[in-house]
């Protein structure tokens, strides 16, 4: 039983928070268990007084008024308790996405998805109808078991005694059995999730599976996973049901003993038949508390398996890892907003002179945690000055995204530093970001509008500002023509949209950010040569007098770069604007002579 509850230890700060509300519960409980075992007291007055006696509907209406007292505590302790069973619930589920949410990068490279969607759905309803039903329902059947005995002692000790004795015998099945339980019920909540994980896996993938003919292949894998999980449900009940048999034949043929002892008293004429009827109605007490105790010792074995699952996600796990990141800050423009997305009525940041650099990388060596022995950058220096677009080109593999990952702080540099401005971009990753803007190579669009996924950028912006953001990337146009225009919906991923409009939309996102350094991965890779034209010259337009960060492996859209740095192996190789690196004849001519000439 320790075991159990130290499982359950992950929960208890989200319990214990609401001590009121847990004392109304536990009120209302005693006061409807008091008068429950208040009702044979009533009967036996009733049945040793005969129904003649002169004060029948005075012992009638004490019935009654201990019926109302019992429905009305018992309709309240519910509503407390199915009250607090839906508000930690509630606390849970955010508290874990919160925490999941701060996690390093490297986290989510081994997260499956839908088994994280298994436990903020699965696991917390197993916690949900722990502490909503089935804590009253011990509690009250505990405090009625006790009770029951108590005035069972009261009434005929030696009887009471004789199925205290044979009902110690019914516990050793539940004691010897609960450890399996357990187990059974996390591996069944984690064959639960590894089916929701492959299913959420492959739903987010259907052009592949389907263009690949792979729908029966993926309908049989899946239909395995879901008969693994099926297998450990089952397992676990038929280990419950045979518990809660064993439990419900053991505890009534103790009482069925008990009271053909109780028979022969009131024969013999120990006992009165009043206090036989009061003694079975305590029995039936303790009968029923028995059998919702070993019903409620199943779900408490199956919520300690969720609450372990939980807990694994919440903080102070060993298993999280949270980003050091400084207080939240609200997203500051230190330049001024371009006048076409100005909007009277706006709160507009305090300008702030830009530093020289705006953002560096010294002497920056790293390898992801994932491979710790496989360097990807080793000893590279960049500085992106105040104004001033650098592109980062080479081969595939050369540590080009490395380096905004660690500009966005999502990793840390092994040796040297990464700063933007006199931050570290690191230990200051929520300042660092607030000064950023990233347009990545595979554009994320989230299931909703299209208006809501340019806002993204700038959750303050007003309407102009964003419409003035969609013109500027040059995706008025398409997202006007939509069935609601700005107000359609774009479906999981946008996945109603070309792979060239969702880079137009992540871009105006972007441009709505307004950034001190707007970082682009290969921001245009997925636009026709019109498109990738129109959006180049608006960046013409309005990067002058901004910072960025381009990568690019068409070097056609990097000839205007202030500078271009060329990465090859985790090494900067070569460094110039594009006249110069071509003069020397190096890696970057190379690449610019495969590309011109095809």
């Amino acid at each position: 039983m320790s075991a159990v509850f130290a499982s359950l230890a992950p929960i208890q700060p989200f319990v214990l928070r609401y001590r009121l509300h847990w004392f109304a519960a536990l009120f209302f409980l005693v006061l409807a268990a008091v008068a429950l075992l208040a009702v044979p007291l009533a009967f036996r007055s009733l049945i040793d007084a005969g129904f003649s006696a002169a004060d029948l509907n005075a012992r009638f209406l004490i019935l009654l008024g201990l019926a109302l007292t019992l429905g009305t505590a018992t309709g309240l302790r519910f509503y407390w308790m199915a009250w607090l069973g839906e508000r930690i619930t509630a606390d849970l589920r955010k508290a874990v996405y919160a925490n999941v949410l701060a996690q390093p990068p490297y986290f989510f490279e081994t997260l499956k998805t839908g088994g994280l969607l298994s436990r903020l759905t699965a696991d917390t309803s197993l916690v949900q109808t722990l502490v909503g039903t089935s804590v009253s329902m011990a509690l009250r059947s505990s405090l009625l078991l006790l009770g029951a005995l108590t005035m069972m002692v009261i009434t005929s000790p030696r009887l009471a005694l004789a199925l205290i004795g044979l009902l110690l015998v019914v516990v050793l099945p539940l004691w010897a059995t609960g450890r399996r339980v357990r187990r059974l019920s996390r591996d069944s909540q984690d064959r639960l999730a590894d089916s929701a994980a492959r299913a959420g896996e492959r739903l987010a993938a259907m052009p592949l599976v389907q263009a690949y003919q792979r729908e029966d292949y993926e309908a049989q894998a899946y239909a395995t996973e879901v008969d693994r999980a099926l297998g450990a449900a089952l397992r676990r009940n038929r280990l419950r049901s045979s518990l809660t048999a064993l439990a419900i034949v053991l505890s009534f043929s103790v009482i069925v003993f008990t009271l053909w002892m109780g028979a022969h008293a009131v024969v013999e004429g120990r006992t009165s038949t009043g206090e036989l009827a009061q003694f079975v109605f305590y029995a039936a007490l303790v009968a029923g508390s028995m059998g919702a105790l070993s019903e409620v010792f199943g779900d408490l074995q199956r919520a300690a398996g969720a609450a372990e699952r939980l807990g694994e996600l919440l903080p102070g796990s060993p298993q999280m890892h949270p980003l050091p990141l400084s207080a939240t800050v609200s997203r500051q423009a230190p330049q001024a907003m371009p006048q076409s997305l100005e909007a009277s009525g706006d709160a507009q940041a305090q300008h702030q002179p830009l530093p020289r650099v705006v953002a560096a990388l010294q002497a920056v060596h790293f390898a992801y945690p994932s491979s710790p022995k496989h360097a990807v950058l080793r000893g590279v220096d960049l500085e992106v000055h105040a104004g001033e677009t650098v592109a980062l080109v080479g081969p595939s593999g050369a540590g080009k995204s490395t380096v905004i990952q660690l500009l966005l702080g999502l990793y840390a540099c092994d040796t040297g530093k990464v700063c933007l401005g006199d931050d570290d971009a690191h230990a200051d990753a929520q300042r660092c970001r607030a000064r950023m803007a990233w347009v990545p190579q595979e554009p994320v669009l989230f299931s909703g509008t299209a208006f809501d996924n340019i806002r993204y950028g700038l959750l303050s912006a007003s309407e102009a500002q964003v419409y003035a953001a969609a013109r500027m990337a040059h995706a008025d146009s398409f997202i006007r023509a939509l069935p609601q225009g700005y107000q359609s919906e774009l479906g999981e991923r946008g996945i109603r949209l070309s792979g060239g409009q969702r880079q137009r939309l992540a871009l105006a996102r972007a441009i709505l950010r307004n950034p001190d350094l707007l970082l682009l991965d290969e921001a245009t890779s997925a636009l026709d040569a019109e498109s990738e034209a129109l959006v180049q010259d608006t960046l013409d337009h309005w990067l002058p007098g901004r910072s960025s960060l381009v990568i690019a492996h068409r070097l056609a859209t990097v000839r205007k770069a202030h500078r271009i740095l060329v990465l090859d192996q985790g090494r900067v190789v070569e460094s110039g604007d594009h006249a110069s690196l071509l003069a020397q004849d190096g890696l970057y001519a190379r690449l610019a002579r495969l590309q011109f000439q095809a």
